[in-house]
């Protein structure tokens, strides 16, 4: 592990802050190597990449050794939503998805709290949950209910273990549009933002666009009108910028300078959240840090370091500057499995204590819309496509508990939290791909409860 570190090292030495398919088919070679493995990936489609060659000059793919049969989807950052990747394809992608963005991007950690809130278990065993650990993509699951946890399980050594453990930071995904509202409650509780109901009409970055003078509440539910401006990938149709590879400013300058809202109908995509979590960035002057500290230090009480992500262009640009004038921020960020249950709980803490933390998720509870679009159709595989109704960045409206508050945060990959605020449940899940039966695990653990 020591020697893969340095080549990371090096890579960002050498390599600057941007992605390199090279970086990540070495790094992954040398820790196939390193952990003992006589696998190696072969770069039959990639043969004049440096990483593809052994010391001697072997080609990789005529050496015996090499034995991994993984498909890379056009160099892809992502395994595609519709893939049926194989065991080898996932091991990579997973590797990719540990290391590869937290040690080539830029990001702002947050670290530990000094007294860590310590979990009390009274754990149940589930067989169908673990054969979901042994024949699926799951990487983690916990559930947790009324002051304890009750299933806690890792996906086992001999699937992906070697990789992801207890201390793994794994990626939010869209995970993180809720974290940025949890962030936006505190911002308005603490005076910064006025309300759901204040216009964005006091920051001049996002003067001239469609976004300007519109209700914070409006952004939150995604009804920006801004569903014209983005292809079927979410990228941005002019440009093919996606949003969080680019600080807003740059997207504004290709995208979207005088842009108009086409009205109010619900359109989700991956930029409004940026432009919440930049605007409390811009709002809150010089106090940013301290309402992090105050969500992920004093409330959630994290063990570990938590990495919030920011734009990838944003190694570029002079940190000596004024960085509100760019809106680097990203909703993406990185925590390990018991921290994102930290998180979530610290959410039911307010809620169920009434704080003004509390208020705002009922705020935005009431304020929730139907959800309506092409991408909303009814089907039961994870919580975007199962919630009936969007509320400030969180889905909701679950048939058979359509009106209970039962928010779900779910992101690529089926990352998928829910959160049961009357009846104090929690359901953290980590995946690769999410082909896991996750209306069973989590949709109805969560409507039923303890079995």
């Amino acid at each position: 592990m020591k020697k893969l570190l340095s080549i990371l090292v090096l890579s960002l030495l050498f390599g600057g802050s941007g992605y390199s398919w090279e970086w990540t088919e070495g790094a992954f070679n040398e820790w196939l190597k390193n952990s003992g493995s006589n696998k190696r990936m072969g770069c039959e489609k990639r043969p004049r990449s440096i990483n593809c060659w052994d010391d001697n000059g072997v080609p990789l793919w005529k050496k015996k050794e090499n034995n991994l049969k993984i498909k890379v989807y056009n160099q892809s950052l992502n395994i595609p939503h519709a893939a049926n990747p194989n065991y080898d394809t996932l091991l990579f992608y997973l590797f990719r998805y540990i290391y590869a963005q937290p040690l080539t991007r830029p990001y702002y950690k947050i670290e530990p709290s000094n007294k860590p809130y310590q979990f009390k278990y009274e754990l149940i065993e589930d067989k169908y949950i673990n054969i979901q650990m042994q024949k699926t993509d799951l990487l983690s699951y916990l559930y947790y209910e009324k002051g304890k946890i009750y299933y806690d399980e890792i996906t086992p050594e001999d699937r992906f273990g070697t990789l992801f453990k207890d201390d793994t930071k794994y990626v939010s995904n869209s995970v993180g549009k809720s974290l940025v509202s949890y962030i936006t409650g505190h911002a308005i509780c603490d005076g910064y933002i006025e309300s759901l109901e204040t216009r964005l009409n006091d920051w001049p970055l996002i003067e001239n666009t469609l976004y300007y003078n519109q209700r914070l509440i409006d952004l939150l539910n995604m009804r920006a009108g801004d569903d014209k401006f983005f292809d079927k990938n979410g990228a941005f149709k002019k440009s093919q910028k996606h949003p969080s590879d680019y600080t807003i400013k740059n997207i504004i300058s290709s995208d979207l300078l005088n842009s108009k809202s086409s009205g109010n109908k619900y359109s989700y995509n991956n930029f409004i959240p940026n432009i919440i979590h930049n605007y409390v960035y811009f709002k809150s002057k010089n106090n940013y840090e301290k309402i992090l500290n105050t969500i992920f230090n004093d409330k959630a009480k994290v063990k570990h370091s938590i990495y919030m992500m920011e734009s990838n262009d944003f190694g570029n640009y002079d940190r000596t500057q004024d960085l509100k004038k760019f809106g680097h921020k990203r909703y993406t960020f990185f925590a390990t499995r018991y921290d994102y249950l930290r998180i979530a709980k610290a959410m039911l803490d307010d809620w169920q204590n009434d704080t003004c933390v509390g208020k705002y998720l009922k705020n935005i509870f009431e304020n929730r819309i139907v959800k309506s679009g092409e991408n909303e159709k009814e089907h039961s595989k994870s919580a975007y496509g199962y919630g009936r109704n969007y509320a400030g960045q969180f889905h909701t409206g679950f048939p058979g508990m359509k009106d209970r508050p039962v928010f779900a945060m779910d992101g690529r990959g089926n990352q998928s939290i829910m959160i049961d605020f009357e009846n104090e449940r929690i359901v953290a899940a980590h995946a690769i791909v999410g082909r896991y039966n996750w209306k069973e695990i989590i949709y109805n653990r969560i409507k039923n409860g303890i079995n």
